[in-house]
């Protein structure tokens, strides 16, 4: 998050090539008091330029822009701090661009014939800090494109492979991601591990923080390029 104040709206960018659909998703988060949305953008430099100037909290990336396609402007986000939480929209949910924006930094996906409540919901969860993962459809297509990543070379017990930033975590810590991975909740991750809400958030600060990750869906990833999760095996 960029350090807004908790009473203050989100401050929402749109970036989209395609006008009606930038006018579009503008026009519905304008509805919401909740939400204030601060500028549009018709690419991916433009998106960066804008977010930058505009102090974002969240910004909606098409995927696919001409010129600095959402990639590489999610990319750019991101490593900025503080930086604005990434929402990629795309048309397909089995759209390969979508994994390497969510490696990127992106916080999350939605398909662009999402409802309104749905639009809005997705923008307050990560607006909010957590990961869009609770959708099945997400878990799918991460586990599915890390599946045809994991088969580049094969991923077997050597320690300094891709398993091996791992090492650095408790063992109960390595649970944590685990399920992290299964797309669980803070609630049912208390419920599975049998302790309090505050502890898992602590498990999932102490992990990220040792695997220098910025949120829940990039440890999902990890846990799936590291071989600590393998997909489907749930």
């Amino acid at each position: 998050m960029t350090g807004r104040a908790d009473t203050a709206p989100v401050r929402v960018v749109v970036a989209d090539d395609h006008e009606v659909v930038r006018a579009g998703f503008a026009g519905l988060l304008a509805t919401q008091p909740d939400f204030d949305v601060v500028g549009t953008a018709y690419d991916g430099a433009e998106a960066v330029r804008v977010c930058r100037a505009r102090r974002a909290d969240v910004v909606l990336m098409d995927v696919r822009m001409p010129g600095v396609d959402g990639i590489e402007a999610t990319a750019r986000l991101t490593a900025d701090a503080p930086h604005p939480k990434v929402l990629i929209l795309t048309t397909f949910d089995l759209d390969e661009y979508v994994y390497d924006a969510l490696a990127a930094g992106a916080s999350g996906f939605l398909l662009k014939d999402v409802t309104a409540e749905q639009l809005f919901d997705a923008v307050r969860v990560v607006a909010a800090g957590e990961a869009l993962l609770a959708p099945a459809v997400t878990r799918r297509l991460i586990a599915e494109f890390a599946r045809l990543r994991s088969s580049r070379p094969e991923r077997g017990g050597d320690q300094d492979g891709p398993g091996a930033p791992l090492a650095a975590l408790t063992p109960r810590e390595t649970e944590v991601l685990r399920l992290l991975a299964e797309g669980l909740s803070n609630p049912e991750l208390a419920a599975r591990l049998h302790v309090g809400e505050e502890t898992v958030k602590t498990h999932v600060s102490r992990l990220l923080a040792k695997l220098g990750l910025r949120d829940r869906t990039q440890a999902v990833v990890m846990a799936y390029e590291s071989g600590l999760v393998v997909p489907g095996t749930r």
